[in-house]
């Protein structure tokens, strides 16, 4: 296996066929004296934030759970379920109005240029009947690209960054009302134009959107569009609202509403509990009965029959009554699927390979220059499209005989498929009665009709023929794949694998005499096995293909095929979806580490670099902070004296049984030297505390009471020490480090809510004077706080004091600087967290841990320095 695998590489090391090469950050390059290549992997940028899955509890949010009662709850509940509902319905209506355009422009256009072929056939004029052609599909694409130079977040068809929300990253734009609007034109323009792409692909994107959007009741696009809506002001709510919006447009594309619940849990959400299951599964029911609904009354007149449940239809599978030896597959023929599932692998990452060949070429030489070099790129694919299926269609073809059900009509299309449609479908340019063009038939009409050919049609396809179109359709599919329109990989992958399983049964059938086989089930399977090596899907893609072909029978040898093409594809490259997650540097964390990761600690991941403040804090020292520092949260900290019992010792400093290495102390000591320097010209930013003073001049046996004054005074401010010393570099290492005693995290979205509204208090006075914000006043710029830049200086009095301590967050998930990596990534990833404190025995914190921390790619480069340690 390693001979052949090293064969492989050699053969496809120019399109990156190989495994990627392990990366190392910039920092780690200059200590190993090495230097980064241009074919290097993109390492994950830092710009990206992540959500704040895990619930703030500090004191405005008890403060709503003290008027919490049964009947609130009762009523919370019903308003998302209902919410979800309509995120199923919307999204039902979204894939109803895409459908329909999609199938009038598609009409219009085959019909025109039809009719000139038939014309020009005998005038021959066939050149006028490619202009036309060409003109349609320019006109289309233009449109398309357009709305893309609009709105750049809507290219593609969505799905890397859905799945990147669902894990946690805020991803800028992309669930906004103008995306939407933006995705759902430029789909219906870019299939309507001949591209090989899909609508299915762009449905998920749209209904995440949708899910995104509609609990909120306003818009940015639209700012008059804004209602009094106290409800699901958090990422929390959003992102199990986008899960259900993801889900139900897999349900409307494919009528697959249990694939779509499985999707959103396979490709992305991280915290998952029974409650969300449930109104996820609803959400995604909804999808698909309304567009169901509304497509069956529109299509056949029948208001209520529900014959078309998604978007994309696979039809029945069944044999002919007349061939009685004819099964759908028996038990002899799992062990062609298999050898079908490794060859679909092997397709899927040779694409996968080319497509991310393609992208770094883009991000280099297209994306770089003026934008209309986009709409010129796009411009060119569809023009090369265009004159490849018309030159296809009207001269690679063969003229093959028609059966004799397609004549009568087809038992084997169900009630969905009518006879007429199958019959429209078939194309006869240039060829006598009774036959029909089978190039023709695949290129020259929509994608979901060739499908249904290659899955349906009992007359045989020319193995010449069949083999000509994988390879145009494998190659222009691949480029399309990227440009600058809203696309979809669904229905290429689809038809691109039919085509191949068609080929593979079409040998066994003429070549090696293996009559009995079913030429629609190796369609399928081919089918299965391309789009498996292509997007590496095995539960939810199993679910998908088994609603949609509504055949139970169906499901082991589907399961097989997509967990061989997903093995075989992964022994190369990642799935093309995590490619371009990688390609846009997105910090995705994957399901779990691997094992050898175990033999790093939390001490070891940290960013030991910390920018804190304390419980009472000036203006200006916020404001400098904030403006100097780029950190989306701020550990709460005050300076423990009573620690300070730390000593050196070669070059580890030991304090409360917790080693760490010198660079770790120097780097915060470099951290508080740079604070200091932004804020020379400020005074201290820690306020002595004014009940200290007090204390002190109590009597001894009135400090027995303490405990039970600091519970009747809520709101007293913690001690701060040291008030009036700021960071010198005159200090020794040891009052350099001295001890953090952690209290708890605070957003900076917060602190600039608590500045823009004036939340503060004068020195004068007591923390108690200070304006107390509900939880509704917090959470009424979401999800949009005001930013730091933007806040008028001049407002503040920047001697005025704010205490953070009833904003912050009081009790988050922390971890011991011990506690194994494994353990650590478990814990961020599932309770979907954005900032993990690494705290000692003794309440000291020493680190933080981010998403970034937990990366592939930056667990593999402190592995690899902690082996050079060793």
């Amino acid at each position: 296996m390693a001979g052949c695998r090293g064969f492989l590489c050699c053969c496809c090391r120019w399109c990156c066929c190989c495994g990627e090469r392990e990366t190392r950050t910039p920092e780690e390059l200059t200590i190993l004296g090495e230097t980064q290549e241009e074919e290097d992997e993109i390492l994950p940028r830092k710009d990206y934030e992540s959500l704040d899955y895990d619930r703030c509890i500090n004191d405005p949010y008890l403060e709503v759970l003290e008027t919490m009662d049964n009947k609130k709850g009762r009523r919370y509940e019903a308003v998302k379920w209902m919410m979800v509902f309509a995120i199923g319905v919307c999204t039902g209506l979204v894939g109803l109005f895409v459908d329909f355009f999609v199938r009038l422009f598609t009409q219009l256009k085959f019909g025109v240029v039809q009719a000139s072929v038939e014309e020009c056939s005998q005038k021959g004029c066939l050149a006028l009947s490619l202009l036309e052609l060409l003109g349609f599909n320019l006109t289309f694409v233009f449109f398309a690209s357009l709305l893309v130079l609009i709105e750049p977040v809507a290219a593609g068809s969505g799905i890397p960054e859905i799945k990147c929300y669902l894990n946690g990253v805020k991803v800028p734009g992309i669930v906004r009302l103008r995306t939407l609007l933006c995705k759902v034109f430029g789909v219906l323009f870019s299939v309507a134009g001949g591209l090989f792409v899909g609508k299915e692909g762009p449905m998920i994107h749209s209904g995440a959107v949708v899910g995104a959007g509609l609990p909120q009741f306003q818009s940015i696009s639209l700012r008059k569009i804004q209602f009094n809506f106290p409800y699901f002001r958090s990422d929390r709510d959003k992102r199990d609202f986008v899960s259900a919006g993801a889900a139900a447009g897999v349900a409307a594309a494919f009528g697959a509403p249990i694939g779509g619940t499985l999707f959103s849990l396979e490709e992305g959400s991280s915290f998952w509990n029974q409650g969300l299951t449930w109104k996820v599964l609803f959400c995604s029911m909804s999808a698909t009965f309304t567009l169901n609904f509304f497509r069956s009354g529109i299509q056949f007149g029948s208001w209520g029959s529900f014959q078309l449940p998604g978007l994309l239809n696979f039809g029945e599978f069944k044999c002919s009554d007349s061939d009685k030896k004819c099964h759908l597959w028996t038990a002899m023929d799992l062990g062609f699927f298999v050898v079908m599932g490794v060859v679909g692998g092997l397709l899927g990452a040779t694409f996968n390979c080319l497509n991310k060949r393609l992208a770094k070429y883009r991000m280099r030489n297209v994306h770089p220059k003026p934008k209309l070099v986009r709409v010129l790129e796009s411009l060119l694919v569809s023009v090369v499209t265009t004159v490849v299926v018309f030159v296809a269609s009207m001269v690679l073809g063969e003229c093959r005989q028609m059966s004799s059900a397609s004549q009568v009509g087809n038992d084997s299309f169900p009630l969905q498929v009518t006879s007429e449609e199958v019959n429209s479908s078939i194309k006869t340019f240039f060829c006598p009665n009774e036959t029909y063009n089978d190039m023709a038939t695949l290129f020259f009409n929509p994608q979901e009709s060739g499908i249904l050919q290659l899955f349906h049609q009992d007359s045989t396809f020319s193995p010449i023929t069949l083999a000509l179109f994988f390879v145009l359709y494998f190659m222009l599919a691949c480029w399309t794949y990227g440009i600058s329109v809203p696309s979809g990989l669904f229905v290429p992958s689809l038809l691109c694998g039919a085509a191949f399983g068609r080929l593979v049964a079409n040998v066994l059938k003429s070549y090696i005499g293996l009559g009995h086989i079913y030429s629609g089930t190796f369609a399928l399977i081919g089918a299965a096995a391309f789009l498996g090596g292509v997007v590496r899907m095995t539960i939810s893609l199993t679910v998908i293909l088994i609603e949609s072909t509504n055949e139970i029978s169906y499901g082991l040898p589907i399961m097989i095929t997509l967990m061989v093409a997903k093995w075989t594809g992964d022994f190369f490259n990642k799935g093309i979806y995590d490619i371009h997650v990688g390609l846009r540097g997105v910090p995705l964390l994957e399901w779990e580490t691997k094992v050898e990761m175990d033999k790093l600690r939390a001490s070891d991941v940290m960013e030991p670099n910390l920018t804190y403040v304390y419980p009472h804090t000036r203006i200006q020292s916020l404001v400098s902070i904030l403006r100097t520092t780029v950190h989306h949260a701020f550990p709460v900290v005050t300076e423990n004296r009573g620690n300070e019992k730390e000593f050196m010792k070669g070059n580890q400093l030991i304090s409360n049984n917790i080693k760490y290495k010198k660079c770790s102390i120097l780097t915060r000591a470099g951290e508080q030297r740079r604070r200091s320097q932004s804020m020379k010209s400020y005074p201290s930013s820690e306020l002595r505390n004014v009940c200290d003073e007090h204390v002190t001049s109590e009597d001894p046996g009135e400090k027995e009471d303490l405990l039970q004054q600091m519970l009747e005074r809520r709101y007293t401010p913690y001690p701060n020490l040291y008030p009036d010393q700021s960071p010198s570099e005159d200090w020794t290492m040891e009052e350099r480090f001295r001890p953090l005693t952690f209290h708890g995290l605070i957003l900076r979205s917060q602190l600039v809510t608590l500045l823009v509204r004036g939340v503060c208090y004068s020195e004068s006075q007591s923390s108690a004077s200070q304006p107390r914000l509900s939880y509704a006043e917090m959470a009424e710029d979401y999800p949009r706080y005001p930013d730091i830049h933007d806040l008028d200086l001049t407002l503040l009095n920047p001697r005025m004091i704010v205490d953070v301590t009833p904003y912050m967050n009081p009790a988050p998930f922390t971890v011991s600087p011990n506690t194994h990596v494994s353990q650590v990534f478990n814990l961020f990833r599932t309770m979907g967290l954005r900032h993990l404190p690494v705290v000692n025995a003794v309440g000291e914190i020493v680190g933080v841990i981010t998403r970034h921390n937990l990366t592939h790619e930056f667990l593999q480069a402190r592995l690899r320095q902690h082996y050079q340690s060793l």
